[in-house]
C-alpha cells in the first residue's frame, strides 16, 4: 500500500481528469468528491473512480467541457443541465440552488438532468446541513438490478442519502443504495481478485454467484427483498419521470467506456426546519430521538464511523493500493 496526504491525492486526482479532457471546475469538485469519500474508507466511491471517469472522458461518455446550467425554475423548484458532463459541478449548483430556495420557501426540490455518477450520495448534502437545512440526496444508475419477479437488470442501484442538522452534536447522515451492496464493492472485489459472498448478486443465468465479474455482468440483489425493489422504483421515477434523465434501463453500465453519455438523473430535497415546528423544536426532537437511542449500549449513530476516518485521514493521510497509486500517477504524469 502507498501512503498520501489529502492534498496530494487531491492534485494527482484532479491532474488525471484534466488530463483526460475535464475542464478545471469538473476536474476540481470531482477530484474533491473523490477524496472525501476515500477519506471515509469508502474506497469503491473514492480515487479508484478516476480510472473510469477518464475512461469515459475520453470516449464522450462523459463531456469534459460541459457548464451545467438552470434550464427551468419555478419557486422552490429547480432542473439544472449538467450538459452531459461529469456529475459534481452540476450538483454542487444544484445544492446552492436547494439551499437558496429552501430558505426563500421553506422547502425545495431541484433536480438534476443528463448527468453521470455522482459519487458518495452523503457528499453532496454537507453544504446543505452546515446551512441548517435538513436535506435528500437520490440518483440512479446504469441498470443493476430486476424490477421485483424478473430477471434482467432494470432498475439502478439507486443511492439515498439523507442529513440532520443538530444542536451542537455531529450531524446525522444516512447514505446508502438500494442494492445488499453498493455495485462499486463488485469492482473493487474484481480488482482485487476477490470472492464475494453469496447474496449479494446473480450471474447473467439468474443464479447466485460469489465471482464478482459474473456479478458484474449479471445483476445486484435489492436490500430488503421486494421493499428495495420498490424503493428503487421510486428513486427512478422522481429522478428521472420529473428531470427527463435516462432510466437505468437505458444507459450502458458505468464499467465500459463503450456507449454515450449516461444522462442520467438527481435530485436534491431541502426542508427549512423554522418553517414548521420551527429551529428550536427541530433541534430538541433529534436530540430526544437521539438520547434515546444512544440508552441502548451498542448504538452507533449514523455518519460517526465516516467522520472519524475522515478526521483521521485529514491528520494522517490515507493508504492506497500501490497498482492504484502508480496508476494514478501515471495519468497527472507525475510517474
Amino acid at each position: 500500500m502507498a501512503h498520501i496526504y489529502l492534498d496530494e491525492l487531491q492534485l494527482l486526482a484532479a491532474a488525471g481528469l484534466a488530463a483526460a479532457g475535464a475542464n478545471p471546475a469538473m476536474a476540481d469538485s470531482t477530484a474533491r468528491a473523490l477524496v472525501y469519500a476515500e477519506s471515509q474508507g469508502l474506497g469503491s466511491h473514492g480515487v479508484s473512480r478516476v480510472p473510469f471517469y477518464a475512461g469515459h472522458l475520453r470516449a464522450g461518455r462523459a463531456i469534459g467541457s460541459a457548464v451545467p446550467s438552470i434550464v427551468h425554475e419555478r419557486g422552490g423548484a429547480a432542473l439544472i443541465d449538467a450538459g452531459s458532463g461529469l456529475a459534481f459541478p452540476a450538483c454542487a449548483l444544484a445544492a446552492e440552488q436547494a439551499t437558496a430556495r429552501a430558505r426563500e420557501h421553506g422547502v425545495s426540490f431541484v433536480g438534476v438532468t443528463n448527468s453521470h455518477h455522482f459519487g458518495a450520495a452523503a457528499y453532496h448534502l454537507e453544504a446543505l446541513a452546515d446551512a441548517g437545512l435538513v436535506a435528500l440526496a437520490l440518483s440512479n444508475s446504469p441498470a443493476a438490478m430486476p424490477a421485483w419477479g424478473g430477471k434482467r437488470p432494470l432498475f439502478g442501484t439507486n443511492p439515498i442519502a439523507a442529513v440532520f442538522p443538530r444542536r451542537g452534536g455531529a450531524r446525522l447522515v444516512i447514505d446508502l443504495s438500494l442494492s445488499q451492496v453498493a455495485r462499486g464493492k463488485l469492482m473493487i472485489a474484481a480488482r482485487d481478485k476477490q470472492p464475494i459472498p453469496l447474496g449479494w448478486a446473480l450471474d447473467a443465468d439468474g443464479q447466485p454467484t460469489t465471482d464478482p465479474k459474473a456479478g458484474l455482468e449479471g445483476s445486484m440483489l435489492p436490500a430488503g427483498g421486494v421493499k428495495g425493489a420498490m424503493l428503487a422504483l421510486i428513486v427512478e421515477l422522481l429522478v428521472c419521470a420529473l428531470t427527463g434523465a435516462h432510466f437505468g434501463f437505458e444507459t450502458e453500465s458505468f464499467f465500459v467506456d463503450e456507449g454515450g453519455p449516461a444522462r442520467l438523473g438527481q435530485a436534491f430535497l431541502a426542508i427549512d426546519p423554522g418553517a414548521l415546528a420551527g429551529n428550536g423544536a427541530y433541534l430538541d426532537r433529534v436530540e430526544a430521538l437521539v438520547e434515546a437511542m444512544l440508552e441502548d449500549e451498542g448504538v452507533r449513530l449514523p455518519g460517526d464511523r465516516r467522520r472519524k476516518l475522515r478526521d483521521e485521514a485529514l491528520k494522517h493521510g490515507v493508504d492506497i493500493p500501490d497498482a492504484l497509486m502508480a496508476q494514478l500517477r501515471a495519468m497527472s504524469g507525475a510517474a
